[in-house]
């Protein structure tokens, strides 16, 4: 990444002045690897959008239960693809899953919460990542333009 130092210039905020110095085999490199971070940038944005999916779906779900009578006869997910019979009898409490297998017993109201916090933070690291990719693409790019103009400065002459 960037160095907060003026010596080491991040690949990130390249300029084209700085990439036309640059041999045929170092513009291939830049250009492989910032195609291969744009890969993985999108791979997280994916990520990220699954995730955030399934918070709003977590959302309505306990907006839903909240709304139930307690004692109403339902099925509970045990996988995403069994459901048991069960009753509810507190719909006030709730169980949180907060990563790596740990689950929380939280009130209805700091369960929805939860969910909100964790939907506003991974829509703020989308927006980070989304800015991130666009710059790394516009270098890519960059490189690739170049490095198209430099071989064709070469043909000619092989």
């Amino acid at each position: 990444m960037a160095s907060s130092k003026g010596g080491a210039t991040s690949p990130a905020v390249l300029r084209a002045s700085e990439m036309e110095k640059m041999s045929v085999e170092q513009l291939k490199a830049l250009k492989e690897q910032t195609d291969l971070e744009v890969n993985l940038l999108q791979d997280s944005l994916n990520n990220i959008k699954t995730a955030t999916g399934r918070l709003e779906i977590t959302a309505t779900s306990l907006h839903d239960l909240s709304l139930r009578p307690q004692g109403k006869k339902m099925l509970v997910p045990l996988t995403a693809s069994l459901y048991v019979p069960g009753t509810l009898d507190d719909a006030d409490k709730v169980l949180v899953d907060i990563g790596t297998g740990y689950f929380v017993e939280k009130t209805m109201n700091e369960g929805k919460d939860y969910c909100e916090r964790k939907i506003n933070l991974l829509k703020s690291n989308f927006d980070q990542l989304i800015e991130l990719a666009t710059k790394k693409k516009t270098v890519a790019d960059e490189a690739g333009a170049i490095l198209q103009a430099k071989l064709r400065q070469l043909a000619p002459t092989t």
